[in-house]
C-alpha cells in the first residue's frame, strides 16, 4: 500500500508545477460542455484542474462559481526531505498568487468544515499562516458534510438484522477506499483474523475490496467475509461494531459520527491522509492511527481487541452542514 501511493503522491507534486500546461490540458476535455449551453452556476468539488484553469484563463468563466474543498495547503512528508518541502511551498504560492491575483474567478470558496479543522502552520517559508490565510478567503460550513446523518441511520438492531450481523457477535468491517492501492492493506488486516479472533472470539470480519481491488491478490482466510463493491457501506459501518480503514476523510468521518471505534492506517507520504484528516480526526478525539509499515498481524489483532473493549468518547459530529453549504451557495447564483 504505502510503496505504490506514496511514489504516486511525490509523481503528482513534482509533475503539478514544473509542467502547469498539463493541468490546464486535463480540464480542456471538461470545458467543452460550459460551451454547448449556458449555466448559471459552476460548482468545483475539489476540482483542482478546473480551478487552476480558471484562474490561469479568467477571461473564459461565463457563469458564477464556487470551489468547495476540505484542505488547503499542501505539506511537505517529513521523511521525502528538501526537494518535497520546496515543491509543495511552490505549489501553495502558486495557489496563493492566483487566488489573489484573480479573486473575482471564485464568486465563493467554501471549506467543508470549521476554521479549527484547517491545519496549523504556514504554507512555506516566508508565507501566510494556514488558518488565517483560509479566514480572509473561504466561507465555513461549520462541521463535515456526511453522506448518512446519524439520525437518519434507524433502529440499529434493525439495521443489524437486515445485513444479517448475529446477535452476540462482533462485527468488524475492513475497507480500503475505491481504489486499487490498498490492497496490500486489506490483505494484512485479514491476516490479523486468525489472531485478532483468539483474542475476541465472537469477531467476524468482513472485508470490503471495493470495485478496483483484484480479489485474487487478496489471501483465503478462514471466516473472512470478503465483498466487492458494497453500494451502501456507510449503513453498514454504522451497524458494524468497529472499523479498519484507510486514512481517508470521508469513511473516517461517517465512522466518527456513528460513533463507531476504529484503527486507520494513512497512506504513505499522502500529505491529506498524514496531516490534514489526522488533524481533523484528533480534534473529534476518534479513530486510532497506526501505521502501515510497523503493524503487523498481532498489533493489529491487539488494537482491535482494545477497540472491542473500550466505549467511544468522540467530541459529537455538527448536523445541518448541507443545508448550510446550500445556502452559501445559493447566494451566489
Amino acid at each position: 500500500m504505502g510503496s505504490a501511493a506514496g511514489a504516486r503522491c511525490r509523481r503528482a507534486r513534482e509533475h503539478s508545477r514544473p509542467w502547469p500546461g498539463a493541468r490546464s490540458r486535463h480540464a480542456r476535455p471538461r470545458e467543452r460542455p460550459v460551451r454547448e449551453r449556458d449555466y448559471d452556476l459552476w460548482i468545483g468539488d475539489e476540482a483542482w484542474e478546473v480551478d487552476y484553469f480558471l484562474h490561469e484563463n479568467p477571461e473564459l468563466k461565463t457563469a458564477a462559481y464556487v470551489w468547495l474543498t476540505d484542505i488547503v495547503a499542501w505539506l511537505p512528508m517529513p521523511n521525502l526531505g528538501e526537494r518535497d518541502a520546496f515543491l509543495t511551498a511552490d505549489y501553495n504560492a502558486d495557489m496563493i498568487e492566483q487566488v489573489e491575483r484573480f479573486p473575482r474567478v471564485r464568486d465563493r470558496a467554501i471549506f467543508i468544515g470549521r476554521p479549527e479543522d484547517v491545519v496549523p502552520g504556514h504554507f512555506g517559508p516566508g508565507q501566510p499562516e494556514i488558518r488565517g490565510w483560509t479566514e480572509k478567503h473561504y466561507e465555513f460550513t461549520g462541521g463535515y458534510i456526511l453522506g448518512l446523518n446519524r439520525e437518519d441511520v434507524g433502529d440499529r438492531a434493525a439495521q443489524r438484522s437486515e445485513f444479517g450481523y448475529a446477535p452476540g457477535e462482533v462485527v468488524c468491517i475492513a475497507s480500503v477506499g475505491g481504489s486499487g492501492v490498498g490492497v496490500d492493506l486489506l490483505a494484512r488486516l485479514m491476516n490479523s483474523y486468525p489472531a485478532a479472533r483468539a483474542l475476541v472470539p465472537n469477531l467476524h470480519m468482513i472485508a470490503v475490496a471495493g470495485p478496483r481491488v483484484d480479489q485474487s491478490r487478496l489471501p483465503a482466510i478462514d471466516g473472512v467475509e470478503v465483498h466487492g463493491f458494497v453500494p451502501d457501506l456507510n449503513r453498514r459501518l454504522a451497524a458494524c461494531d468497529l472499523a479498519l480503514t484507510q486514512g481517508g476523510l470521508s469513511t473516517t468521518m461517517e465512522l466518527t459520527a456513528a460513533r463507531i471505534p476504529f484503527l486507520y492506517f494513512p497512506l504513505r507520504d499522502h500529505c491529506e491522509q498524514n496531516f490534514h484528516v489526522r488533524h481533523r480526526l484528533q480534534r473529534y478525539r476518534a479513530g486510532k492511527c497506526m501505521d502501515f509499515d510497523e503493524a503487523t498481524p498481532e498489533s493489529i489483532a491487539q488494537a482491535i481487541k482494545s477497540l472491542a473493549s473500550q466505549a467511544v468518547d468522540y467530541a459529537g459530529v455538527e448536523s445541518g452542514t448541507a443545508a448550510r453549504a446550500a445556502a452559501l451557495i445559493a447566494e451566489v447564483i
